[in-house]
């Protein structure tokens, strides 16, 4: 196989593929930090995301005929998109309001919350069945799996939604330390 045959059906397509990948990854980014109020950082994507496309555009169109390339940039579009979804999911950028609904236990569930560190507000309300708790706690994205593992330990029948937080001030949040961990551990091994 000759080099130009190689380049235009395997090398090309490839290269095309990855820097959509790239490309579409941090398109995705950008839109999720300038949700979350990271707008400073999302020109500087931006411009990182129109150079490679302009560039991956050029290479397209000087191989208009070659199907491969085609088939690149859509594979390179799918993944790109995929690949921006899990970079943010790791990152868990954001705050969150969970919101539990219990119509018996809020008690149990916001003290388990109070020991891990998290901040707590408990509102009592009317529901379709009767008298219910509303017990609210703003969190860092991050924390989301370990604060449901708690409210689902301390109640496994509880009630939960999440929300973006668009902006938050004051509050409790949590920080690493010693004796959030000990606290943690102790509940973990009720």
């Amino acid at each position: 196989m000759s080099d130009i045959t190689f380049y235009t059906w395997i090398g090309l397509p490839l290269l095309i593929f990855v820097a959509r990948i790239i490309d579409v990854s941090l398109g995705t980014l950008r839109i999720i930090f300038i949700s979350r109020g990271l707008r400073k950082l999302a020109p500087l994507l931006w411009f990182v995301e129109v150079f490679i496309l302009i560039v991956v555009v050029s290479q397209i169109t000087r191989q208009a005929s070659n199907l491969a390339a085609y088939l690149g940039y859509a594979a390179g579009f799918a993944a790109g998109n995929y690949m921006g979804m899990l970079i943010e999911a790791r990152l868990a950028i954001g705050t969150l309001v969970v919101r539990t609904i219990l119509s018996k236990g809020g008690e149990q569930v916001a003290a388990w919350l109070h020991a891990a560190c998290y901040g707590v507000t408990i509102v009592a309300g009317q529901g379709s069945n009767g008298p219910v708790q509303l017990i609210y706690t703003v969190i860092q994205r991050k924390d989301l799996v370990e604060v449901t593992g708690l409210i689902h330990q301390a109640n496994p029948k509880a009630f939960l939604t999440v929300e973006e937080a668009r902006a938050v001030q004051e509050g409790i949040f949590p920080h690493p330390s010693k004796s959030r961990q000990i606290a943690l551990a102790q509940r973990k091994g009720k």
